[in-house]
C-alpha cells in the first residue's frame, strides 16, 4: 500500500496508526493533515481510504470554493449516509440536524436548530451511530472551503470523539508552502494545535504538516511521471521549480511538454507555484471542444456536483452528456457511482471558473439555477447571476438568510441579506437588510466584517432606530475585544435614542454585562435607565430588570426596593413570556450578587436541567458558571469541579471565550484550595490567555473576564500555603481594584482581612472590611454575617476576638457551609492556643481539621493539624474523605458514575452529558476498577 506515494512512508504510517486504534480498540481519533496546495493531502487521504478497505464504513465530503455560504451544506453531504439513523439521536439533537438539514421546522419552544454547539453534538452522536455496526472513517478534503456551520459542528463533534471507533481525517490547505530548512521539507510534523493564521477553529487538534519531498523521493516520483521525456537542464529547473510539490512535479512536465523550449516553459516560474499550476490545467482545459469546456463551466460552478443538476443547466448553454466524455478521457473529471462530478483537483476546478469570462460565468449560474427546483440553492445562483435590482429576487434572499438564521447558519444569512440589499431597489429596504446583515455577521462572531456592513448601512441612512441597531452591533465588537467603557457607552447611549422600551430594555441589559467589567459607577447609571424606562407589566424583561436592581444596588451601597424570592421572579417572567434557559440565565448572576447562593444554586440546578432537556447547550456554560459558584460557596468542591469542568469543555467546544477564562478561573480556585499548586497556576494562566479577542488582539489593556475570579485563586494558593504577604498583595488589589463590586471581589474579602492579620499590617484590610461589613448588613443572612463576625474577631481588639468568633459559630450553625465553619473553628483555635487555653482549643481544631479532609482543603487541613498538635495532643494522620473511593475519579468519570447509579442506562447519560454511549461505557468500565466494584448494580450502594 505505501509503495503508491513517494516520500510519505512516515505521514502513511501515522494515518495507518489511527485507523488501528479505532479498528482494533474502538478508540477514536482525529487529524488534521495540511499543506500547501499540491502537496499530497489529498493522495494520503486516499491512501487512508484505501487502507481502511471493507474493515470501515467510510463516509467522506469536499469543500467547494463557492462564493455563496449554505448553511450545513457540506455536512448534509457527509453525514446523508446515516440519515436514516436519526431517530436514534436524542430528541433534541435529532430536531437540530433535521432542522438544520432542512428536513423538518424549527419547533416553537423547542431548541432551535440555531444552538450551533447542538448541531455538533448531533454530529458527534450521529457519526457514533454510524460506527456502531464497525469502524468509522470519515475523510474531509479541503476543509478551507466548507460552509462556517458545517466545519464548526464537524470540529466540536472531532474535539468530543473519545470511544466510538471513529477516525476522523480533516485535509486543509495551507495559504502557501510551509517554512522548511532549505528547499526540501522534512516531510513530517505531528503537533497538537498549531493552526497557522487561516482564522479555522482547529486549536488543539492533533496535525499532521506535509512539506515537499526530499530531493530523491521528488526526482523518482518526476521520473515516473514524466519518463524520458524531461531530461538535462529541464529536469533540473523542474525539480527546483517544483520544490519537492508533488502536484507540480506531476503537472508541469506536461506543460513543458506542450509549451516549446524549456525557456518559455519555464518562465512562468516568476508566478506563485498555485499560479502555474492552475495554469497548467487551464492549458489542459482549453484543448477540449469547446461544449465541453462549457460542460465543465457548469460543473465547477454547481457545488454539489450533481450530475443532473450539471447536465440540465449545460444543456441551457448547448451541451450534452455527451460532451462529458473528453475530459473524462482526459482524466480531468470523473463520475461516481453516486452521480457526482468530481475534479482531478481542485486547483483544477478553481482554473475553469477562475478564467472564464464574467458573462460566461453569469450565464452559467443562471443556468445552473434555473435548473434547480426552487430552494435556497436556486435562489443563490440567480442571485449570483443578477446584474441589476431585482425586488423579486431580494425578498427571496432575505427569506432564504431568515432560513440559514433559524438553522443556526448566521454566516450564510449574513452573506444573503448582503446580497439582497445589493440588489434591493429603494434605498431604505437596501439598509434594513444592511442591518440585519451586520447582525447576523456579529451572531457569527465576524466582528470586522459586522463593522464593515454597520459603517456602509450608517452612511446611507438617518433613521434613529437603524443607527441604534447599528451602535448595537458596534457595541457588541468592543465587548467580545474587551473594549468594556466603548461598549457601554454605545449601549447606553443607543437605548436613549427613543426606542420602543422593550427594545431599550435588551440594550440596558446588553450595557450592563459591559458595565460589569467597566467599574461600579456604569453599573448604577444602567440601572438607574433601566428602572426608569416605561416598561409595561406584561414584558418579560419587567420582573428581571426590577430583580437586578434590588439585587445589585443594595451589593453597591444603594438603596434599592426589597428583594424577591428569585423563584418568583422566574414565575412572574415565565408569566410574561420567558419561557427558555437563556431568558432567565441572569437571574442566577444576579442573585449571587447580594449573597443569594442557596436559590442560585436551586435555580441554577433547574434551568441545567431544563436546557439539557430542550438541547439548548449554548447557555449551558454560563448556568453552570453560576451554578459551580454556589456549590464552591456551599463547601461542595467536588460538585463544583465536576460542574466547572463539564461547562468549561462545553464552552471550549462552542467558542465561548469569556466562559472558558471565567471557568478556568474558577478550577484555578478549587485547586487553590486543594493545595494543587501546578494545576493552580495552569488554570489561571488559561483564564488570562482565554480570549483572542480582549486586550493586545483588540489594542487595548483590558484583562481578561476571568481576572478577578484569577487574582482569588492566586491570593488562596498564597494564603493557604502560608505566604501571608503575597497573598495579601493580591487580594489587597482584588478588594480596592475596579473589580471589588464583582461576587469574587466581595467574597475575597474575609480573606484579605486574614492575610492582613498575619501579615502584622491589619490596616490594610480596613476600608475593605467596611465595605464588607456594609455588604453583609444588606445582604442580612446568618452565613454573611458570621464572616463579618470572623473579621471582626481578626482585626478587633482581642478582648472582644472570643465574644466574635463563639458568635460567629453559632451563625455558622445551620448553613451548610462546612469550609467556612471549618476556617472559623480553626482561627478560634489558633486564638485560643495563644491564649494558653489548648484543652478549649483542641475540639474546634479537630472538628476544623475534619471539615477540611472531608471537602479536600488539604493545606488548611495540614495547618489545622500542626495547630492541634502543636497543643500537646496527636493529630491523625492524613485520611481520604469519608467517600475517599471517589477521588480517585476524573470529574466526568464521577458524573457518568453518579448517574448510572441513578439507574439510567449508557444511552441516557450518554444524552445527558452530550457523549456518544460508547464513550459512556469506556468511562464506565475504567471507572470500576478505581472504585472496586464490579458492574453497574454494586454502584447504589457505594455512593
Amino acid at each position: 500500500m505505501r509503495g503508491m506515494l513517494y516520500g510519505r512512508e512516515h505521514e502513511q504510517a501515522v494515518v495507518e496508526a489511527l485507523l488501528d486504534g479505532a479498528s482494533t480498540s474502538g478508540r477514536s481519533g482525529v487529524l488534521v493533515v495540511r499543506g500547501e496546495p499540491g502537496i499530497g493531502k489529498t493522495a494520503l487521504l486516499e491512501h487512508a481510504v484505501a487502507a481502511a478497505g471493507a474493515a470501515f464504513r467510510v463516509i467522506r465530503a469536499t469543500g467547494v470554493e463557492y462564493e455563496a455560504e449554505l448553511p450545513f451544506a457540506a455536512l448534509s453531504l457527509l453525514l446523508a449516509p446515516g440519515l436514516d439513523r436519526l431517530s436514534a439521536l436524542p430528541g433534541p439533537q435529532q430536531r437540530s440536524l433535521a432542522g438544520a438539514f432542512g428536513l423538518a421546522e424549527a419547533q416553537a419552544g423547542a431548541a432551535t436548530p440555531g444552538d450551533r454547539l447542538l448541531a455538533g453534538l448531533a454530529t458527534l452522536g450521529l457519526l457514533a451511530e454510524l460506527a456502531s455496526d464497525q469502524p468509522l472513517l470519515c475523510v474531509v478534503d479541503d476543509v478551507q472551503w466548507l460552509d462556517r456551520s458545517s466545519l464548526d459542528a464537524l470540529v466540536l463533534a472531532a474535539r468530543r470523539l473519545q470511544a466510538e471507533g471513529v477516525a476522523l481525517l480533516l485535509a486543509v490547505r495551507d495559504a502557501g508552502p510551509a517554512a522548511s530548512p532549505g528547499v526540501y521539507g522534512s516531510g513530517l510534523s505531528v503537533t497538537a494545535g498549531a493552526t497557522g493564521t487561516d482564522g479555522l477553529p482547529l486549536a488543539g487538534l492533533p496535525e499532521l504538516r506535509l512539506t515537499g519531498l526530499a530531493e530523491p523521493d521528488a526526482a523518482r516520483l518526476l521520473d515516473a511521471r514524466a519518463g524520458s521525456g524531461v531530461s538535462g537542464e529541464v529536469r533540473r529547473r523542474l525539480l527546483a521549480e517544483a520544490a519537492g510539490n508533488p502536484l507540480a512535479l506531476t503537472e508541469l512536465p506536461a506543460a513543458v511538454a506542450e509549451s516549446g523550449p524549456a525557456e518559455s516553459a519555464l518562465a512562468t516560474g516568476v508566478l506563485p507555484l498555485t499560479s502555474r499550476l492552475q495554469l497548467a490545467f487551464h492549458g489542459q482545459v482549453t484543448g477540449l471542444p469547446p461544449a465541453t469546456q462549457s460542460l465543465l463551466l457548469v460543473a465547477a460552478a454547481e457545488e454539489n456536483g450533481e450530475l443532473d443538476v450539471v447536465l440540465a443547466a449545460a444543456a441551457a448553454l448547448g451541451s450534452t452528456a455527451e460532451h462529458l466524455a473528453p475530459a473524462e478521457a482526459a482524466g480531468l473529471v470523473v463520475v461516481g457511482a453516486d452521480r457526482r462530478i468530481a475534479f482531478r483537483h481542485p486547483l483544477l476546478r478553481a482554473a475553469v471558473l477562475q478564467r472564464a469570462p464574467l458573462q460566461q460565468r453569469l450565464a452559467v449560474h443562471r443556468a445552473i439555477g434555473e435548473a434547480l427546483e426552487d430552494g435556497d440553492r436556486r435562489t443563490w445562483h440567480l442571485a449570483l447571476a443578477a446584474t441589476a435590482p431585482d425586488a423579486e429576487l431580494a425578498d427571496a434572499l432575505e427569506r432564504t438568510a431568515v432560513r440559514a438564521e433559524a438553522r443556526g447558519g448566521h454566516g450564510g444569512a449574513a452573506a444573503a441579506y448582503e446580497r439582497a440589499a445589493r440588489l434591493t431597489p429603494d434605498r431604505d429596504g437596501a439598509t434594513r437588510r444592511l442591518v440585519l446583515a451586520a447582525e447576523a455577521a456579529t451572531a457569527e462572531g465576524k466582528l470586522e466584517q459586522a463593522e464593515e456592513l454597520a459603517e456602509r448601512a450608517g452612511a446611507r441612512t438617518d433613521s434613529v432606530l437603524a443607527h441604534a441597531l447599528l451602535d448595537q452591533v458596534r457595541a457588541t465588537a468592543h465587548f467580545w475585544r474587551g473594549s468594556y467603557p466603548t461598549a457601554y457607552r454605545l449601549l447606553l447611549d443607543a437605548a436613549a435614542t427613543g426606542v420602543e422600551p422593550a427594545h431599550a430594555a435588551r440594550m440596558l441589559l446588553q450595557a450592563f454585562h459591559a458595565a460589569w467589567y467597566a467599574g461600579e459607577e456604569p453599573v448604577v447609571a444602567v440601572l438607574d435607565r433601566l428602572a426608569r424606562l416605561p416598561l409595561a407589566a406584561a414584558d418579560p424583561l419587567t420582573p428581571l430588570a426590577h430583580h437586578l436592581s434590588a439585587a445589585v444596588l443594595p451589593a453597591l451601597g444603594r438603596r434599592a426596593g426589597a428583594l424577591p424570592a428569585v423563584r418568583d421572579t422566574a414565575a412572574a417572567a415565565r408569566r410574561a413570556g420567558a419561557d427558555t434557559p437563556v431568558d432567565l440565565v441572569q437571574l442566577c448572576g444576579a442573585t449571587l450578587i447580594l449573597g443569594r447562593d442557596a436559590e442560585t444554586a436551586e435555580l441554577a440546578a433547574e434551568l441545567v436541567a431544563e436546557a439539557r432537556a430542550k438541547g439548548a447547550v449554548g447557555v449551558l456554560p454560563t448556568l453552570q458558571f453560576f451554578l459551580a459558584e454556589a456549590e464552591l460557596f456551599h463547601g461542595r468542591h467536588r460538585d463544583a469541579e465536576v460542574t466547572a469542568t463539564e461547562a468549561l469543555a462545553l464552552a471550549r467546544d462552542a467558542g465561548q471565550h469569556q466562559w472558558v477564562s471565567q471557568l478556568s478561573a474558577l478550577l484555578a480556585c478549587l485547586a487553590a484550595l486543594g493545595g494543587d499548586d501546578a494545576q493552580c497556576s495552569a488554570l489561571a494562566a488559561t483564564a488570562r490567555t482565554a480570549t483572542a479577542l480582549t486586550g493586545a488582539a483588540a489594542g487595548t489593556a483590558a484583562p481578561a473576564p476571568g481576572e478577578p475570579w484569577t487574582q482569588w485563586a492566586l491570593g488562596l494558593l498564597d494564603l493557604g500555603r502560608g505566604r501571608a504577604g503575597d497573598a495579601a498583595d493580591r487580594l489587597h488589589a482584588l478588594a480596592t481594584g475596579p473589580y471589588r463590586h464583582h461576587v469574587s471581589g466581595t467574597r475575597a474579602v474575609p480573606d484579605l482581612v486574614e492575610a492582613a492579620v498575619r501579615l502584622g499590617a491589619p490596616e490594610r484590610a480596613a476600608e475593605p472590611y467596611e465595605r464588607f461589613a456594609r455588604w453583609a448588613r444588606a445582604a442580612a443572612l446568618p452565613w454573611a454575617e458570621a464572616l463579618r463576625l470572623r473579621c471582626e474577631a481578626l482585626l478587633g481588639p482581642d478582648e472582644f476576638a472570643e465574644t466574635a468568633y463563639r458568635a460567629a459559630l453559632g451563625l455558622h450553625d445551620g448553613t451548610h457551609r462546612p469550609f467556612e465553619q471549618a476556617r472559623t473553628a480553626l482561627l478560634y483555635g489558633e486564638w485560643l492556643r495563644r491564649e494558653r487555653r489548648r484543652t478549649e482549643a483542641r475540639p474546634h481544631l479537630r472538628a476544623a481539621l475534619e471539615a477540611f479532609e472531608a471537602v479536600g482543603a488539604h493545606p488548611w487541613a495540614d495547618r489545622a493539624r500542626t495547630e492541634l498538635t502543636a497543643t500537646g495532643t496527636s493529630a491523625p494522620a492524613p485520611a481520604d474523605a469519608p467517600a475517599g473511593v471517589l477521588t480517585a475519579l476524573t470529574p466526568q468519570e464521577l458524573q457518568i458514575v453518579r448517574l448510572a447509579a441513578q439507574g439510567l442506562t449508557n444511552r441516557d447519560i450518554a444524552a445527558q452529558l452530550f457523549l456518544s454511549p460508547r464513550t459512556v461505557g469506556h468511562h464506565l468500565y475504567k471507572a470500576y476498577p478505581k472504585l472496586g466494584v464490579a458492574s453497574r448494580s454494586d454502584l447504589p450502594a457505594l455512593l
